[in-house]
């Protein structure tokens, strides 16, 4: 067969995938020639494309013309959930049998495992967290490496220490190319790697195969028009938004940086009469695909969404992308916004910059690779250990957060120095270096893309020029549409009625807070005797917070107060004001005291204080300003105990906080005294939380000393 039939087959495979009953879709030469790459010439190729160029399009073309010639399955591996359900659907239209495997499909696994075996599966989406999982790494992995007909590695760049996204699990990559049979074609495909992460992948791509051929295209995107409007505050952010959502063309997504701050502006809009829905991180994965159904069907008018949306949303029409707040890098922002103007001519993009980003900014920087000791002190625990360790099991050992210590155990596990098996981890006694430089660098490059997006923001050259330079696109000019080429082409005004409306929304005081109802596990390894469910007589009760750091509203003004750096002093007079406005909701809501049902709890009958090294006064007036207002006795204020753990990190996991909490704190006797003398509930009033545990120790404390329902009362919760 001639190239030219070829490439007429592969026409009629891009024609059925895009659904044209006449078969007159054609390829474009910059597509044909990664698909002639891989099909005719079985070579590993890199393609690093704008989005909407169509590189979905391409692997599964690709994937029917290796099919067609005897080829076994195509492996995808792609982080993004959205964009597997979406691509599943598009390749049963060109007849490809297409399933997916990752977190949100368990059940399903050992059937699609099945019917792949069975060669019933053209193509198998995996995520990279399964690469990384013991039983698919030592049993799937080496049978789907021996009978792939091509390997597709989507979002590339995650590859690459030096990519904006990079993910350990990515990393296994290696493993599955060197094992790779010879001649096994292999793609990967990004939208957004500079000179030094295309370079990196194309290196690791060439492992076991040769050299790598690079495809770059201009990233130019002629749908889109960019601005920046900088708005005095936040109010004044979600009144504008509030008011000119309906212009923006179409549906589109609205990002914001913290789940708290998506759930704020969703439910603004729809009080504001918008169709939307909130899409985070904490969305059950249920309204997840209901959301996304939603607005691929335009039932909404846009979702608020966290970077759990991210990248992973194939909707052509797509309109508009608001950012309620600036990431962090520019390479991302251009990832996100990308996900605008696939199919039509024209899309809007804008930035709504706060001033809250950059508090945001540095708490995600603060949770990157640990520093060495911590490292250090993890491999010991396990060398010494002579037994594979859980993440439960390991956490009363290591002062890390669930989440940072399963990332550095993944990147140990690619360095070899760490092995995850069935039932935990292992070390493997291998030697290991820190790379001290190596995480050096990745500091800085994160200092630069955070002054770059500041740029972005106070640039007067082309918007979409400065994204493409960010990505070495060589090819980057002026693209005569955005608002530093063209003029603003909206007006930043609000009316007083919008921006009265949205100041009272963010002003509106009050959120709830979870107790904590279940002990970390193996306590018992750090001498603390506490295991299972807390006693329902122990615990705390549903409490208070004023406000989240990591919302729009308190927040902002919550974290300059809360802050390390902030002063120690009394309790400002508009923030103590919005407390009492808390309980006195408090007291109305459901179940409340003074709603007087038959459910309704007993009225406090006394407030209590929390000790506080940081910020002694700001607790202390504000307990005694709510007794005041509230005409409730000051019962009292625990105690730190000798014992008192004084250097206890608030962003450690569970088990850590708990093992330094749990013998810091005492009632004293006259606070005994005055429990015994008027039991019933007492309010526990503290300047913050944010794991839980001090609460939860000082509600135990209380309730063993004879106080009735304990109920948290704070200034601010982390999230």
């Amino acid at each position: 067969m001639s190239d030219m039939d070829v490439r007429a087959e592969a026409d009629a495979v891009l024609s059925r995938l895009v659904g044209r009953g006449d078969g007159e879709a054609r390829l474009r030469e910059d597509q044909w020639q990664a698909i002639e790459a891989l099909v005719l010439e079985h070579r590993r190729a890199l393609v690093v494309q704008r989005t909407g160029w169509g590189k979905s399009a391409g692997y599964f073309v690709a994937t029917a013309l290796l099919r067609h010639r005897g080829a076994g399955p195509t492996v995808i591996i792609s982080p993004l959930l959205a964009l597997m359900r979406n691509q599943v659907e598009s390749a049963a239209r060109a007849g490809i049998a297409a399933r997916t495997i990752n977190s949100a499909n368990p059940e399903e696994w050992d059937a699609i495992q099945a019917e792949v075996e069975a060669g019933a599966v053209d193509v198998l989406l995996v995520s990279p967290e399964r690469l990384n999982s013991p039983d698919f790494r030592e049993t799937v992995l080496p049978r789907l490496a021996a009978t792939t007909g091509l390997l597709v590695v989507d979002e590339a760049h995650c590859i690459s220490d030096w990519g904006h996204d990079f993910r350990p699990d990515y990393r296994r990559l290696r493993t599955m190319l060197a094992e790779l049979p010879a001649g096994v074609p292999v793609l990967a495909t990004t939208a957004t790697a500079n000179a030094r992460v295309t370079a990196d992948v194309a290196e690791q791509l060439g492992t076991g195969g040769g050299e790598a051929l690079v495809l770059r295209g201009p990233l130019d995107r002629e749908s889109l028009r960019l601005g920046v409007l900088e708005l005095p505050d936040a109010a004044h952010r979600l009144a504008w938004l509030g008011e000119r959502l309906g212009d923006l063309p179409g549906s589109g997504i609205i990002y914001t940086l913290t789940v708290a701050a998506a759930e704020e502006v969703a439910a603004f809009l729809r009080q504001s009469g918008y169709p939307v829905a909130s899409y985070t991180g904490k969305t059950e994965n249920a309204d997840r695909l209901q959301a996304e159904e939603d607005l691929l069907a335009n039932r909404v008018k846009a979702l608020v969404a966290t970077s759990a949306l991210g990248m992973g949303f194939d909707k052509p029409d797509l309109g508009f992308v608001v950012h309620m707040g600036s990431p962090s890098s520019p390479i991302a922002y251009y990832q996100q916004v990308g996900r605008a103007g696939r199919g039509v001519d024209h899309a809007d993009v804008l930035l709504l910059p706060g001033r809250e980003d950059e508090a945001i900014w540095s708490y995600f920087a603060s949770v990157g690779f640990p520093p060495e000791e911590q490292v250090r002190r993890t491999l010991a625990v396990l060398q010494d250990a002579g037994r594979p360790l859980s993440l439960p099991a390991l956490e009363p050992l290591v002062d890390l957060r669930r989440s940072r210590l399963e990332t550095m155990l993944k990147v140990l596990d690619v360095d070899g120095a760490v092995k995850r098996v069935k039932g935990g981890w292992t070390a493997t006694g291998r030697p290991w270096t820190y790379d001290a430089e190596r995480y050096a660098w990745v500091d800085r490059q994160r200092k630069a893309e955070q002054q770059a997006m500041r740029d972005y923001v106070a640039t007067a050259q082309c918007r979409m020029e400065f994204l493409q330079r960010q990505l070495d696109d060589e090819k980057a000019a002026p693209c005569g549409r955005c608002d530093t080429c063209a003029g603003p082409w909206l007006d930043a005004a609000v009316s007083p009625g919008a921006l009265a409306g949205a100041a009272g929304e963010l002003e509106r005081p009050g959120t709830e807070v979870e107790p904590r109802r279940m002990w970390p596990t193996g306590m018992a390894a750090v001498g603390v005797e506490l295991k299972g469910r807390i006693p329902a007589g122990q615990q705390a009760a549903v409490g208070r917070a004023l406000g989240r750091l990591s919302d729009i509203g308190w927040g902002n003004r919550l974290r300059p107060l809360l802050s390390e750096q902030a002063q120690d002093g009394p309790v400002p007079d508009d923030v103590l004001k919005a407390v009492v406005t808390v309980v006195a909701d408090w007291a109305r809501s459901p179940g409340g005291w003074a709603t007087g049902g038959a459910d309704a709890m007993e009225r406090p009958v006394g407030i209590v204080a929390m000790p506080s090294r940081t910020r002694p006064q700001l607790v202390a007036s504000l307990a005694d300003g709510l007794a005041r207002v509230g005409r409730l006795p000051l019962l009292g204020t625990l105690v730190h105990t000798p014992e008192a753990d004084q250097h206890a990190s608030h962003r450690s996991n569970s088990a850590q906080r708990l093992r330094a909490l749990a013998a810091s704190f005492a009632v004293p006797a006259d606070l005994a005294a005055a429990l015994a003398g008027t039991p019933g509930p007492v309010l526990l009033v503290d300047d913050f939380t944010e794991s839980g545990w001090t609460l939860a120790v000082g509600a135990r404390l209380l309730r063993q000393s004879g106080a009735g329902p304990v109920l948290p009362l704070v200034l601010a919760q982390s999230a």
